[in-house]
């Protein structure tokens, strides 16, 4: 875990593509989109299997790592309505009852929206953006707010390391500006989208088990 700190606040980050906050015993996580892959099935496409069991196990490997007693998802819990299918909440349901003992939180999202709130059943408080939590406000889409400083997901960031296009490698990425930080996408079957660093930005790619700053790496060059 990287320790970092971002907006007065201790952030470790993880490479399971979440971050903690320290001294509050919590997990945030953006963009899990559970049961992104049955939405996919359902209209048609085809895509592979068993990725709402690989994020849910890095969910797990998360908590074990950070020591989190809490999970604040950052929005986009369940991909859409379809999310709902009985395999896809039977799989979370099991993986609740392991982890009974953790608090969990949703703050929505854009896709939460469409999806609707978890089942009852599986003991998440959900709330809408933002959720003020000292000098940090979490939420699901980056923006600014005066006398906080903003932890949010929705971007699903990625840097570009490499110079030619054939060499060029694309990792998910940790993004913290002047007033706002962006987490990367935490789901096993999500996108990812290159940005342009701004002036004073830090990154941290997640590079296979290890988080690291941007700035450390060999000849990185970040790209569109």
């Amino acid at each position: 875990m990287l320790e970092v700190e971002v907006g007065g606040a201790r952030l470790g980050l993880l490479p399971q593509r979440a971050a903690c906050l320290i001294e509050h015993a919590t997990l945030l996580v953006a963009d899990a989109h559970i049961g992104k892959a049955v939405s996919f099935r359902g209209l048609g496409v085809p895509v592979p299997r068993g990725t709402t069991t690989q994020t849910l196990r890095r969910l797990s490997d998360a908590i074990q790592v950070s020591g989190a007693k809490r999970v604040i998802f950052l929005g986009d819990l369940l991909h859409s309505a379809r999310a709902h299918a009985a395999a896809t909440l039977d799989a979370f349901a099991a993986w609740r009852q392991r982890h009974a003992a953790i608090e969990l939180l949703l703050v929505r999202g854009n896709h939460d929206e469409h999806a609707g709130d978890p089942p009852a059943s599986l003991g998440v408080q959900v709330v809408n953006e933002p959720m003020q939590m000292g000098g940090l406000a979490l939420c699901h889409h980056p923006q600014s707010l005066s006398g906080s400083y903003v932890l949010a997901g929705h971007l699903h960031p990625c840097a570009v390391l490499g110079g030619r296009a054939h060499q060029r490698l694309r990792l998910p990425c940790f993004r913290f500006g002047a007033d706002c930080g962006v987490l990367p996408a935490f789901g096993a079957f999500t996108g990812m989208h290159a940005m342009r660093s701004a002036p004073g930005e830090r990154v941290f790619v997640v590079a296979d088990d290890s988080v690291v700053a941007l700035g450390a790496t060999p000849n990185p060059t970040l790209a569109t």
